[in-house]
């Protein structure tokens, strides 16, 4: 029985994969939790297999939650589950030590699939997202600029599009003001524009062209 802790600030979510799975030969949910924070305590407490977040989370943010994690924890599996873009997080959260990418449009046969992939070792991604990466073309400037973006610089992205000021984002990933203004000098450069709402609309556009 592979043990899954779900992960996400809402209710619904919750509730609606621990119901699902309740009756699941291969997959029990051990847990559920609304934030990031929680997610230490618990897998210190109890047995998990297979964690399943949701990268915009109260207090701690998923992908920053999930580098502390992995650190810790490098035999536990991990699925990032949102409706963010996938087109620029997903290759960011397996990079920063997820097994994988799930967006919220999926239905319920796509995540047990996941998870057992995943369980097993593997990575999952989308069959689109998969073909994405294997594709070469150089005309494909979608692809081109979305894999010059590191991990932080995502992860600054995500962070200044949900709202966040510079010092709000210095004290989530525990680095200086400065360095936050640096990785935003290297977006505004690399996505090509000159101010933070320019910045998050052309983020937008990525995830949505």
């Amino acid at each position: 029985m592979i043990k899954v802790l779900v992960v996400d600030n809402h209710p619904i979510v919750r509730e609606g994969l621990t119901l699902h799975f309740d009756k699941d030969p291969d997959i029990e949910v051990v847990g559920s939790l609304a934030t990031g924070i929680e997610i230490f305590e618990f897998i210190r407490r109890f047995e998990v297999d297979v964690l399943i977040s949701e990268i915009d989370l109260p207090e701690l943010n998923g992908i920053t939650a999930l580098r502390a994690i992995k650190k810790e924890n490098t035999d536990l599996k991990v699925i990032m589950f949102s409706n963010q873009p996938e087109e620029i997080y997903a290759v960011s959260t397996i990079k920063a030590g997820a097994s994988g990418y799930l967006s919220k449009t999926v239905d319920t046969a796509t995540i047990k699939e996941a998870i057992l992939k995943v369980h097993k070792g593997e990575i999952y991604l989308s069959e689109a997202m998969a073909k994405h990466l294997n594709y070469n073309d150089t005309r494909n400037k979608k692809s081109k600029i979305y894999k010059r973006l590191s991990t932080r610089e995502v992860e600054v992205l995500k962070l200044l599009s949900s709202g966040k000021k510079n010092k709000e984002i210095a004290l989530e990933l525990d680095i200086n003001e400065k360095t936050v203004s640096t990785y935003k000098a290297r977006l505004f450069k690399k996505l090509n524009v000159t101010n933070l709402v320019d910045l998050i609309h052309q983020a937008e556009h990525m995830g949505n062209a």
